[in-house]
């Protein structure tokens, strides 16, 4: 603002927006008080309302002696060519045109504060006050709550405007409470049960000229919302405050009610919801979704990312907003089930990125134990699961699965369905012993109910033969994944993605035997073929891209390998996150051939970072996380910190025993490399 209004001779307007309470007045006031000796004049003038706008310019004209009349005011400023400074404070009301208020002249200044971003029309120059940096709001809080800033007081007090998420005026407010209080240690435990009483009371102390609590400052701006708007936010409270995309209702309101379904009855809550957003048609109607978004957007209680295309509300205003609502059970209701109808419209998105984008608002809705039918239940899973996140899948499936056998009975395609799913889960969570059983159950009875040959019976075969190969059965799942290749090759085509799947299993068996050049070769023809019918970028041709840079490692191609792996981590990266278990094993096999070529401190360094990621998301005793602490013990061998390598090695055989058993071919290779490690010694 300083470099700003530091030109003279022309006029300037310089806008400050943002959420009520955030401290825009706040900031304006400092500014004047700092720069008040280069202004000839210093005009205040409450912006709320018409009338208060046309007093503040009819007292210009009083104070200065040039009439009595709004437009007296106005023409004094008009005339008068110097440095004046009006300020038009809380100019909120999206429906006054302030245009007609601001002096059409080439010179004077003109601070604008607003909740409506819109004002930013009128500005040579605008600000977003947002919440306070870390340092300040301490510094805030301490002030205002009468505290000495020591270390201690300093550490609570950063707690505490965390959980203020930075905002000023909450700030203020907590601080006057514990002014009276005197217990900075106990505000913390009362502000989480009580949080609503707290930000609703009137603070003796005046945050500058602010009359408002920060719950009553966010009540003013909602009162003035239409109802279709004002339900858009209150529905919004019940979607994480984060990445609140229009695609979520728009796909959810083209749900084609497929036969496990829940009926249009039972879901005439959400069908009600989102009939406010579709043309009498029944399509899809963004000229509706934002004349309300829109309507909400002037007064600050949503911000809209036009580069990421979401919306984000500030968490303050989100656990308010919530807190405006009667029956928080039927919002939850509508909510949880329109993500659930556009999850299942998924097809037409990308699953990861839809992963990625969903996973927030699909985590709080199983948070707060949501009440959706099982369909949506089981669509909250594969949001998860695709995320990399098994655990989570794991819990909702199995709670699912109950629900399955005693409404549906345990030999219903959906109830095995189900648990073909959590088979799944168990496996990627390194429980193989538990996939492979459950695995066994349901494709027998897949095959009496539904044949041999059926897609989901393939299906299920094809994941048990998964879980051989994780159990170092190597020669029954090379088998097992031939035998659905040829079935696969029968009843879908040679090109279906799930043949290509299997081909790309069957290759890994390949390489488990040793039959590294026949691995190649046949990873080499999945991979055009997945490139020409998925694309470059889909997670099965990353997938069969980084098998193949391990059959490249695995022939003494270690320079290809590296390449190969660089790429596919990159494009991981983008598609499925730095934490995915993918990512992390596409970045432990990088390590491995940074080894290879010998680059052994650069591996050393990258496998430390995959085994603490991979010990936050899968667990310390998971098999890739084991693996990897294998690989960083030849690491520590190659660089000669033997003793480090042998501790190591020693940890791992223990947890492999316990996990994989003695006779694993994993447990086996790491008690090899021990051996060797302590006869080298």
């Amino acid at each position: 603002m300083q470099h700003f209004f530091s030109d003279s001779g022309i006029q300037h307007i310089y806008v400050l927006h943002g959420l009520g309470g955030a401290g825009k007045t706040q900031i304006a006031l400092k500014f004047i008080k700092e720069s008040s000796s280069r202004f000839s004049d210093i005009f205040f003038i409450d912006t709320s309302t018409i009338v208060m706008i046309e007093t503040g310019l009819k007292n210009i004209a009083l104070q200065k002696d040039f009439g009595d009349s709004p437009q007296n005011g106005l023409l004094w400023l008009i005339s008068k060519v110097e440095e004046w400074l009006l300020f038009f404070d809380n100019a909120d009301d999206p429906n006054i045109n302030l245009h007609d208020y601001i002096p059409q002249c080439n010179h004077g200044n003109i601070i604008i504060t607003s909740r409506n971003p819109g004002m930013c029309a009128y500005a040579g120059s605008n600000s977003l006050v947002s919440d306070m940096e870390e340092e300040d709001a301490v510094a805030l809080l301490l002030k205002s709550a009468l505290q000495k800033a020591r270390v201690c007081t300093e550490q609570i007090a950063a707690e505490i405007v965390k959980a203020l998420h930075h905002l000023p005026l909450a700030i203020v407010q907590a601080g006057a409470f514990i002014s009276k209080s005197r217990n900075l240690d106990g505000y913390l435990a009362l502000y989480t049960k009580n949080q609503a009483r707290l930000l609703s009371e009137r603070s003796a102390q005046a945050y500058d000229r602010y009359a408002h609590t920060v719950y009553t400052t966010w009540q003013m701006s909602f009162d003035q919302l239409t109802p279709p708007a004002a339900m858009f936010l209150q529905h919004c409270s019940f979607l994480h405050y984060n990445g609140i995309s229009e695609e979520i209702f728009s796909y959810a309101s083209k749900y084609q009610f497929p036969s496990d379904s829940p009926s249009e009855e039972e879901l005439q809550e959400p069908l009600e919801f989102l009939s406010h957003f579709v043309d009498p048609t029944g399509e899809w109607d963004s000229l509706k979704f934002l004349e309300a978004t829109n309507e909400v957007q002037p007064y600050s209680l949503i911000s809209f990312d036009a580069e990421k295309k979401v919306f984000s509300i500030h968490p303050l205003v989100h656990s308010w907003s919530r807190g405006t609502i009667q029956n928080p059970k039927g919002y939850m209701f509508t909510m949880g089930s329109i993500l659930g109808m556009a999850i299942l419209e998924h097809q037409k998105w990308d699953i990861q990125l839809t992963s990625l984008l969903l996973y927030p608002h699909v985590e709080l809705a199983v948070q707060m134990n949501t009440k959706v039918a099982w369909v949506f239940k089981l669509e909250y899973a594969v949001i998860f699961w695709e995320g990399g996140r098994y655990k989570q899948a794991e819990k909702l499936q199995e709670k699912v699965l109950e629900e399955q056998k005693q409404v549906l009975g345990e030999n219903h395609p959906h109830t095995l369905h189900t648990m073909g799913d959590l088979a799944s889960s168990y496996l990627h969570l390194g429980e193989h012993h538990k996939a492979k059983d459950l695995q066994g159950v349901v494709l027998e009875k897949q095959k009496q109910m539904l044949g041999e040959n059926h897609p989901d019976t393939l299906h299920i075969m094809g994941n048990l033969a998964i879980s051989y190969s994780a159990l170092g059965e190597h020669q029954k799942a090379q088998e097992l994944k031939a035998i659905v290749l040829e079935k696969r090759k029968q009843v879908l085509g040679e090109n279906h993605p799930d043949t290509l799947h299997t081909m790309g299993n069957l290759a890994s068996s390949y390489s488990a035997l040793g039959e590294h050049r026949k691995a190649k070769e046949l990873e080499v023809i999945v991979l055009e073929k997945q490139k020409e019918i998925l694309g470059l970028n889909h997670p099965h041709t990353l997938l069969i891209m980084g098998n193949l840079a391990s059959s490249y490692s695995a022939l003494g191609e270690h320079q290809k390998a590296k390449e190969l792996e660089v790429i596919v981590l990159e494009k991981q990266k983008q598609i499925l996150g730095l934490n995915h278990p993918h990512t992390l094993l596409i970045m432990g096999n990088l390590a491995i051939s940074y080894s290879d070529l010998g680059e052994h401190q650069k591996a050393k360094e990258l496998k430390g970072i995959v085994l603490e990621k991979q010990t936050q998301v899968l667990g310390e005793n998971h098999p890739d996380t084991l693996c990897t602490m294998g690989n960083l013990a030849i690491s520590y061998s190659d660089l000669g910190e033997y003793q480090k390598a042998k501790e190591l090695r020693v940890l791992v055989l223990e947890k492999r025993k316990q996990v994989l058993g003695d006779n694993h071919p994993d447990t086996l290779k790491i008690k090899k490399l021990l051996d060797i490690t302590v006869h080298t010694e």
